[in-house]
């Protein structure tokens, strides 16, 4: 399986996007053994407050070693990009987790979004995202990017760069219209390239309601959206994995019960999907590469005799 960067977003808030890319990331390495970076573009660094202690974080914040500092020094201050100054190591609760690492976030984010649309250098952006791809794919097997919801032009740049992306949805009316919008999104300007969809996490689903069913096998029945096979269900367990544990504490005390077996599924059937979308690219670069086969120009020498 080729190293993969996928960028985690849904036009629509509240979908519980950043507590799936905290899951995800824990169980990608605490149970599939893989190296995980978490790229925490949110201003409201809601995973990273999730992947450590408030101090921690308002520690990194103040030496200005978060994305928002990455992102400034390297678009608008033009220095050349040190990408491994700003990933933190020890980044979760788990003791199984030490394959996770992750880049920040702080609330001036936003800030650092004006000031690139007043500067017009969203060229810049999206090359200094392009290469920061690159660095980090080269070092970590899966990078997961926490987009904030809506269609900002950073937001724009990871989805453009990123391999794949994923969109969590709560089974309700405005997130589904939250991903048509999204669909809509992807389908101007193609030839600027796109991340390829790894698929639709139903999140945050009532297992007992009539309507969230509706709402789910409304999702599933369009093929476009390519969702999970599992959902993930609303639950006590699931509010508690958010909130950070100086103690430290193993993948299965964090993920109990249905929980724990959803998230584990969602993350295995992430690592399928990506080696199936490897073995179709390979496959199509094999048929490209290979030259048609028809007749020689011996061939068609020999038939020319023959009719004379």
């Amino acid at each position: 399986m080729k190293r993969s960067t996928i960028a985690v977003m849904n036009t629509k808030g509240g979908v519980g996007k950043s507590t799936l890319v905290l899951a995800v990331a824990e169980t990608l390495t605490a149970i599939y053994n893989k190296s995980v970076l978490v790229i925490d573009s949110d201003s409201q660094a809601s995973v990273s407050s999730m992947l450590m202690t408030s101090m921690r974080l308002h520690k990194l914040q103040s030496e200005a070693t978060t994305i928002v500092d990455l992102l400034a020094n390297t678009v608008l201050q033009q220095q050349p990009l040190d990408w491994p100054k700003y990933v933190v190591a020890g980044s979760s609760d788990i003791d199984d987790a030490t394959g996770l690492y992750l880049i920040p976030s702080d609330m001036q984010l936003t800030l650092f979004e004006r000031e690139v649309s007043k500067e017009s250098q969203h060229g810049a952006l999206r090359s200094t995202i392009h290469e920061l791809l690159d660095g980090v794919r080269s070092a970590f097997d899966i990078v997961l990017i926490d987009c904030p919801p809506g269609l900002s032009v950073l937001t724009e740049s990871w989805l453009r760069e990123a391999d794949f992306h994923i969109s969590p949805t709560k089974p309700d009316y405005i997130s589904v219209c939250g991903l048509e919008v999204f669909r809509r999104f992807k389908a101007l300007n193609p030839e600027m390239g796109f991340a390829e969809n790894l698929g639709v996490v139903i999140n945050l689903m009532d297992p007992n309601g009539a309507q969230d069913r509706d709402y789910d096998a409304w999702l599933r029945a369009r093929a476009e959206n390519r969702c999970f096979a599992q959902p993930i269900h609303r639950s006590v367990a699931l509010q508690h994995i958010t909130q950070f544990s100086p103690e430290g504490r193993s993948w299965l005390g964090k993920y109990p019960g249905a929980v724990g077996i959803a998230i584990k599924s969602i993350a295995g059937e992430i690592l399928q999907r990506i080696e199936a979308s490897d073995r179709e690219k390979a496959a199509e670069a094999t048929a490209a590469s290979t030259p048609a086969i028809g007749p020689s120009p011996a061939d068609e020498t020999t038939k020319v005799a023959s009719a004379s």
